[in-house]
């Protein structure tokens, strides 16, 4: 596995000032099934106000989450905190987000064990839901509860079967189960968001 060279120079950059930074979601995976990557995602312990200290002015619109684009050339990088939520009042967003040094506590607000993999500036893999083997098995499969995690977001139904088909992978059986179960929750989203997911698939 060939780590990209703009990861490597950002990992350069934040360990130079004491933090770790780590690919993450659709971009470890892809590169993980050997596919180039199709967005650049990385996540980190560092904080929007310590980021800028460091890197070249960024779009900060969502710092309340933690979340901040950065474009370098042509490339846009989504660089996210790494953070523990709460309270997903409206079915789409946490009521309450706490910033963390920890990536398995990170881990438990991600959606699939698949996404959930943290490869560092190493190379080397933190897997704390056993997404390596769904990846080798070829299954989406939700982390933890998985009628929470709908509840939670339940534009995770849409995504799971998104992936599912991208990626020619089964719809692990809890989950599929869960979904359905909880397919109405998606007359709670804003319909545009529901329609753009919908186009992707």
């Amino acid at each position: 596995m060939e780590l990209p060279s703009v990861f490597l120079r950002y990992a350069r950059l934040y360990a130079a000032h004491g933090h770790s930074l780590y690919l993450i979601g659709g971009t470890s995976r892809d590169l993980l099934l050997g596919k180039a990557p199709l967005d650049f995602d990385f996540t980190t312990d560092a904080t929007v106000e310590e980021e800028r200290a460091f890197l070249p002015p960024f779009n900060d619109r969502f710092a309340r989450f933690g979340s901040i684009k950065l474009k370098d050339g042509d490339l846009e990088i989504d660089i996210t905190t790494l953070r523990e939520e709460k309270g997903y009042a409206d079915h789409r967003h946490p009521g309450e987000v706490r910033f963390v040094k920890d990536p398995e506590i990170d881990s438990w607000r991600r959606d699939f064990t698949v996404n959930a993999l943290y490869i560092d500036g190493n190379g080397n893999i933190l897997d704390f839901h056993g997404g390596l083997e769904d990846l080798r098995r070829g299954l989406i499969r939700f982390i933890g509860d998985p009628d929470a995690r709908v509840k939670e977001d339940p534009l995770r139904i849409l995504r799971a079967e998104r992936f599912a088909k991208r990626l020619g992978f089964a719809i692990e059986e809890k989950t599929a189960e869960a979904m359905e179960r909880n397919r109405s929750l998606l007359s709670y989203l804003n319909p545009d968001k529901v329609n753009m997911e919908r186009k992707k698939l």
